[in-house]
């Protein structure tokens, strides 16, 4: 599966992410694109998974017909997502295309 970390994901969970190709947006020049323009960039170049911070993509973005996936995160801190790095990779690896989900942390 690729999956692409949005500007703000914490880069450490790709250690939860073994056997999967895990990118972030700054690796690939993408950092400036505004979330349409990203989810267009990702699914041209083939990624299954967004995963994000930003909560309030799943309000400003219209996934039918999309290829692509979103897994948010419901923190951006690390301290916490690396104690929980096990939902985060279970999240990834349920998401279906043209959803969104939340990984809660509460």
């Amino acid at each position: 599966m690729q999956i692409l970390f949005d500007q703000g994901t914490p880069v450490g969970i790709k250690e939860c992410l073994q056997g999967h190709t895990a990118v972030t947006a700054w690796e690939l020049g993408w950092s400036t694109l505004l979330n349409g323009q990203l989810l267009n960039a990702a699914e041209t170049a083939g990624f299954d998974v967004l995963l994000t911070t930003d909560k309030n993509l799943q309000y400003q973005q219209n996934l039918t017909g999309r290829k692509i996936a979103i897994v948010i995160l419901g923190q951006a801190r690390w301290a916490l997502i690396r104690t929980r790095l096990d939902a985060v990779r279970e999240a990834i690896e349920k998401a279906q295309p043209g959803t969104f989900s939340v990984v809660d942390f509460s």
